[in-house]
């Protein structure tokens, strides 16, 4: 944590940087991270024993298992306990002591579903089902969710404990309106909601659930017009994005261990690692774009789910293609997004004939483009070989006499590929015209090069 004072002294302004020491995780400046040996500042990738040290209390401590010593039961929220304890009764009404529920106390149901210990408040009890006064307890780690709206309009709304209610009062404030698709040959629209409700408060319990809360940090939901971005603090705990998306990885461990297990006995998550899988699943099933994260940021996990579709003939290829499988989606979900893949994947879509064009610039294959109806778009992004391009240079310059860059951008930009950008085209241009006067000897140039005159050799 690091706090600034600002002062002035004899008359000259001062600014102080009061920083913690590293408890659990490098302390850093501008991405380099240093450590203090006697009175000296030191880079810490000069001492990896000191940094594995630090790593190691990081790994080993469970944040959410600390004891709040100075909490009571009466710092928890009454209204919040009742309805957790009625979820773990439905949870576990198949178990041997499914029938001795409705005689537990508070304490030994709070005991039983694993949120507090030997009878002590912990951290992972406050933030489910703490009053909001008892956020104090976590000091100076934070237990805030805020909702930011950036459109039009702006808003925002901050929430703090009990999560365990408060995560449905956030999904209200999201404006979850009726979106229109219209599929190929048909009459009438297929109606369905921008965001799948599941989905949203998947998204929001794991961040919960995966918060590094040792960086005293908030966790952030900004709704925009057409999509949810989703922040918490801390890196990706267990293995890669890539693991889970096709629900074949269990997690060994997780950073907030006791609090994940609440959460899988109150109904919130599941701890087998499905749940990304399943988010994956539910926006494959609904046609929209697949759920994007950002790992860029190596102290924050950013989820995106869209709320509207980007690439009609990707949507209508689901809607065809029900038998595709979700490998198969990701890869044309990376197409659409004009993400690169790898030469693997490349040759994957190719086999099976669902993409044409030139690596990297790929795009829907011709009969796909027939099946959704989309014709046009595809002999857009079709390239023609050079030949054709010439012979309209050529036909240009005979018609006119001569023809300068300007005129040759205007011919030829439209009629290049949609899925060639602006800076693409013009190196197309580029190469055309020096193949035309060097290697065939058609065209020379009798202008200069910042104003040049193509005419006929």
């Amino acid at each position: 944590m690091i706090i600034i004072y600002e002062f002035d002294y004899d008359k000259k302004p001062v600014v102080l940087f009061k920083i913690d020491a590293s408890h659990n995780i490098p302390v850093k400046f501008k991405g380099i991270a240093y450590i203090r040996v006697g009175t000296y500042k030191k880079k810490l990738a000069d001492y990896p024993e000191k940094e594995r040290k630090i790593w190691a209390k990081k790994r080993d401590a469970d944040w959410s298992a600390h004891i709040c010593e100075e909490a009571t039961i009466n710092d928890l929220d009454m209204e919040a306990i009742s309805i957790a304890m009625a979820a773990f009764k439905e949870r576990n009404k198949n178990r041997p002591f499914a029938s001795e529920i409705d005689t537990w106390d508070t304490v030994t149901f709070l005991e039983r579903a694993k949120i507090i210990r030997q009878g002590k408040i912990t951290n992972t009890a406050i933030i489910l089902l703490g009053r909001p006064e008892s956020a104090h307890f976590l000091s100076p780690s934070y237990a805030q969710i805020t909702w930011k709206l950036e459109d039009k309009e702006k808003a925002y709304e901050h929430f703090a404990p009990p999560f365990y209610l408060n995560v449905n009062k956030i999904y209200q404030k999201i404006r979850n309106t009726v979106y229109k698709i219209l599929p190929q040959d048909m009459l009438l629209p297929i109606e369905i909601n921008k965001y799948e409700q599941w989905v949203i408060l998947e998204a929001l319990n794991n961040c919960i659930a995966h918060q590094d809360y040792t960086l005293c940090s908030r966790i952030i939901i900004t709704e925009r017009p057409n999509e949810l971005v989703f922040t918490n603090a801390g890196d990706f705990f267990e293995g890669t994005v890539d693991d889970y998306t096709l629900g074949s990885r269990t997690p060994q461990k997780y950073r907030n261990s006791f609090l994940s297990h609440a959460m899988f006995n109150l109904g919130m998550i599941d701890t087998m690692g499905y749940g990304i899988h399943k988010m994956f699943q539910k926006q494959r099933e609904r046609y929209f774009p697949l759920p994007e994260y950002d790992l860029s940021d190596p102290q924050k996990v950013l989820l995106k789910i869209y709320g509207h579709i980007i690439d009609e003939k990707y949507t209508r290829l689901l809607m065809d293609r029900t038998d595709l499988d979700l490998k198969t989606v990701i890869l044309l979900d990376k197409v659409q997004k004009r993400h690169k893949i790898t030469k693997n994947a490349l040759s994957h879509l190719r086999k099976n004939r669902l993409i044409e064009g030139r690596y990297p610039n790929v795009y829907i294959a011709a009969h796909i483009a027939a099946i959704t109806g989309d014709k046009s778009g595809y002999i857009k992004n079709r390239p023609f070989d050079n030949k054709h391009y010439k012979t309209l240079i050529l036909d240009f310059i005979r018609q006119f006499g001569s023809a300068s860059r300007k005129d040759i951008d205007s011919l030829l930009m439209n009629k290049l590929p949609d899925v060639l950008n602006e800076k693409q085209k013009k190196n197309k241009i580029n190469n055309l015209l020096a193949e035309l006067a060097r290697k065939d000897k058609a065209i020379r140039n009798i202008g200069s090069d910042r104003n040049s005159s193509w005419v006929l050799t």
